[in-house]
């Protein structure tokens, strides 16, 4: 964890990156259970068939830090993972959604959308081999929750109880329903309102999804973070969204945006909506001033997004 410190100028921490930072360290390596546990929930789980969540919860964030991986944790990735995994719910037919963990089996594993996810899975493995009782799709989704409250986000309240596709005969009909950043704000419409969301969801759930992480030229084609703390969750997208000036960046990949001032972060197509957009910018402009609420909005919609198709 240190390391980001020493590799960054503190100007590029909030009070809030730093509160996080501190928090996380002491939930990383204060003690979690009794030394004198003569079994462990985890065994007995194995034993009796079922999941001791904490211990799960505790192996997920046992993984998180990693200095040779992007920023140095999987956070974001592992966020991403559930939020690809539910993000092709259907509210008309029911079908998509994060049951079924479909995204192990092809097409929907080979989708454009889902580049690099792999990792993420193989990230994930060793901990559903020691905790067999686990579905995929269950661990995928609390993954994601453990990730948001490590990188300083809110607690969200995890129900288990989604089941694993045997094959990939559902995994067809989830593909191309996932956003594409190069589209404008109909299109992003369509793919939320096809689940079941608002206009002030979409701009949370975008908020939240993309104060944390970055785009990767191998994977998306796009390149690069949206804000200068992407292992933190907060309103910091929404900061940078109207603090900086933003021009096209020229370059050969896809139409990109880049802050004039230092060319070092970006935004999509798909981001400048939420300025271009008045609903849009109308509910961006709210979060961008009250931190609280977007942290209370975000934990509800994603929440919702991951129990769909439950």
């Amino acid at each position: 964890m240190w390391r980001r410190f020493v590799a960054k100028p503190a100007g590029c921490f909030s009070q809030r990156s730093l509160m996080h930072s501190t928090q996380r360290y002491y939930r990383r390596f204060s003690p979690r259970q009794s030394l004198a546990t003569p079994v462990s929930l985890g065994f007995l789980g194995w034993l009796f068939g079922s999941t001791d969540y904490s211990a799960v919860r505790k192996d997920i964030a046992d993984i998180m830090d990693d200095y040779d991986w992007d920023d140095g944790s999987w956070g974001p990735v592992l966020v991403r993972l559930a939020w690809h995994a539910s993000g092709t719910y259907c509210a008309a037919d029911k079908t998509g959604g994060s049951n079924g963990a479909t995204m192990r089996f092809k097409p929907e594993s080979a989708d454009d959308a889902n580049a690099g996810l792999s990792l993420a899975r193989a990230r994930l493995e060793a901990i559903k081999e020691k905790h067999p009782n686990l579905s995929y799709a269950d661990l995928w989704v609390l993954a994601s929750y453990v990730a948001i409250e490590e990188m300083g986000g809110p607690e969200i309240e995890f129900k288990g109880g989604r089941s694993d596709a045997k094959d990939g005969s559902d995994a067809k009909v989830r593909c191309g329903r996932l956003p594409d950043a190069a589209q404008g704000a109909d299109h992003v419409r369509d793919v939320f309102y096809r689940m079941g969301f608002s206009d002030q969801e979409i701009v949370v759930l975008v908020g939240g999804g993309h104060a944390i992480g970055r785009c990767h030229t191998d994977r998306s084609g796009f390149d690069g973070p949206w804000t200068r703390a992407p292992t933190t969750i907060s309103n910091e997208y929404f900061n940078r969204l109207f603090e900086e000036e933003w021009v096209e960046k020229k370059w050969k990949g896809p139409r990109q945006f880049e802050d004039k001032a230092t060319g070092k972060l970006m935004m999509l197509p798909t981001d400048m909506v939420n300025l271009t957009d008045p609903e849009f910018r109308k509910y961006s402009q709210m979060y961008q001033k009250d931190e609280g609420k977007f942290i209370e909005d975000f934990a509800a919609a994603f929440k919702k997004l991951t129990e769909l198709g439950c």
